[in-house]
């Protein structure tokens, strides 16, 4: 009864101590049946033959063994952590690219939508302006012939009544009357087209809606790097083989091969197109007509310029730091597109008709289109920049 009250005893107070079969305190660790036991359970025909050793013996072997199991276990929480931590910053990396992604379609097509809509405004006021027009020439010629009417109505009339007359009366003037109804000649109305003009083309691509802000931009050869070669109509740029004994004027680049476009923007719209072929090196875009001309100088938007460009890294934007551009089709062609008065500049592939980069911010001063070819890398990049003709259909300067 005693033993049997020391084993509920130690069962409340949490612990194992006593065999449950023999009230014996478990003293005896059986290593092959890895179960606690008490001196006669090791007797017994169960355990005879196993190796037994001392409960407290064994505890502290197996304390060392676990022991021994917790640092490759706590070697593999810290990787699994780090692990874990890479990928919560893999997924907070992506969410935000997919945040700037979103953000960028949104902006390209809130301008497309924009551009839409002042394209459908031109669109309807030409129809209008034809509408106009064309009822104004239907109109007067209704005019014409009303008026033409009226008067062979008033010969019918007194020809009429010249036959009711007496014959006195009928033979006063009738040789002028008949000589006026020989003479009435019916002027048929001018021809007016009603066909509505062919002019009616709704853009729902971005590049064809940004020609139409398409400007003519030539270089000028007197901020040219003096190892760019310009063509004769200033439309192409390639770096030479050797230095030109050219004037050091203050407009000139000395230490990048830059040289600018020609015109000037300080407001409004303009569009222009580059071909860049296979070259392995160039750099686009616009700057402010009072950038630092000489040594070396930063290509930032801080530093007043914004361009794209293409090295050995691969395609990237000039903002600081610079921003990699993932580019799946490579551009033979770059638009770049300057909208002044909401300060962006905007860059786009025309080979897969995709969008590159925009730069935002704040413009002030003069702007001019900037062009770098880069060196010609032993004839690997020896082709040239070629500034595209502009469409047909652009409004070149028309726009604000």
């Amino acid at each position: 009864m005693v033993k049997r009250l020391s084993l509920q005893a130690a069962k409340g107070a949490g612990e194992e101590r006593v065999c449950g079969e023999h009230q014996e305190t478990l003293k005896l660790f059986c290593e092959e049946d890895q179960t606690s036991v008490c001196v006669v359970c090791h007797l017994s025909r169960a355990h005879r033959d196993h190796r037994v050793v001392p409960i407290k013996e064994a505890a502290q072997e197996y304390k060392v063994k676990l022991q021994g199991a917790l640092a490759p276990l706590r070697k593999e929480l810290e990787e699994a952590l780090a692990l874990m931590s890479a990928e919560e910053e893999e997924i907070t990396e992506w969410q935000g690219k997919v945040k700037n992604r979103r953000e960028m379609i949104a902006g390209e097509f809130n301008k497309l939508h924009t551009l839409l809509r002042e394209e459908e405004q031109l669109l309807l006021q030409s129809l209008e302006e034809e509408e106009r027009e064309t009822l104004q020439r239907l109109q007067e010629n209704v005019t014409k012939l009303s008026q033409q009417s009226s008067s062979l109505q008033q010969l019918i009339t007194e020809i009429e009544e010249k036959c009711q007359q007496p014959v006195v009366e009928l033979l006063k003037a009738v040789k002028s009357t008949l000589s006026r109804s020989e003479n009435v000649k019916l002027q048929e109305p001018e021809a007016v087209s009603t066909d509505l003009k062919n002019v009616y083309k709704i853009s729902l691509d971005m590049r064809e809606a940004l020609q139409r802000f398409g400007v003519d931009v030539t270089l000028d050869p007197d901020t040219a790097h003096p190892d760019l070669v310009l063509s004769e109509d200033c439309k192409r740029v390639r770096h030479g083989d050797k230095r030109q004994d050219l004037p050091n004027n203050a407009e000139r680049f000395d230490r990048y091969f830059v040289v600018l476009g020609a015109e000037g923007f300080t407001g409004g719209r303009r569009y222009w197109e580059v071909e860049v072929g296979d070259k392995t090196g160039w750099d686009l875009g616009v700057c402010r007509e009072s950038v630092e001309r000489k040594g070396e100088s930063t290509l930032t938007p801080r530093n007043g310029f914004w361009v794209v460009g293409l090295c050995d890294e691969g395609y990237e934007a000039g903002t600081s730091p610079l921003t990699p551009l993932p580019v799946s089709v490579r551009p033979s062609r770059v638009g770049i597109f300057l909208n002044y008065e909401a300060g962006e500049v905007s860059f786009y592939n025309v080979t897969d008709r995709s969008h590159l980069f925009t730069f935002t911010g704040t413009f002030s001063g003069k702007l001019r289109p900037y062009f770098c070819p880069w060196n010609n890398a032993g004839g690997t990049n020896a082709a040239p920049l070629i500034i595209c003709p502009v469409p047909a259909q652009a409004g070149g300067n028309l726009c604000p």
